[in-house]
């Protein structure tokens, strides 16, 4: 990546970006739910967190989490297309992981639509194992995989399992 990513916090200003890109990417052939006032309700809560990345003054991807007691659920995730495949979407994730082990939180759960291998390929770059398969989580429409890295562990080699 010739350009300095910079990830930022997410701010209510991002949220019509970030609902764009969500409903574009991340909700096609869905029912649109993460509309901008979700967004903005979601990065005005305490216990969730955004992450923007912006090269110059392009949004090219975003992240939101959601913090528990012990567990944090990576909700979104989208890099756009021009822009994928440059690191973008694994240092988002990393930022977002790196502020759940600075608030004492271990592990991280993902869903993930099961017809899209190119995700699952990159989370589980990232270490993310899956764990439960639930059919119609998506508008009663689509399967996901449930997905969860444990920050402080190696994850197991699937292959022992």
């Amino acid at each position: 990546m010739a350009r300095i990513l910079d990830i930022r916090l997410a701010v209510s200003a991002d949220a019509t970006a970030i609902a764009t890109m969500s409903r574009d990417l991340i909700e096609t052939g869905l029912d649109w739910s993460w509309t901008r006032e979700r967004v903005a309700r979601a990065l005005a809560r305490k216990d969730t967190i955004g992450a923007a990345g912006y090269l110059g003054l392009t949004m090219t991807g975003f992240a939101l989490m959601r913090f528990g007691y012990e567990e944090a659920n990576l909700d979104l995730l989208a890099v756009r297309p021009p822009w994928r495949r440059r690191g973008i979407g694994r240092a988002l994730v990393q930022w977002l992981e790196e502020s759940a082990l600075v608030a004492g939180i271990g592990i991280v759960r993902i869903q993930v639509r099961a017809d899209q291998p190119a995700a699952l390929a990159f989370y589980r770059s990232l270490g993310y194992r899956s764990w439960r398969k639930v059919a119609g989580y998506y508008g009663k429409r689509q399967t996901a995989l449930y997905m969860a890295h444990d920050l402080w562990c190696p994850p197991v080699l699937d292959s022992l399992r």
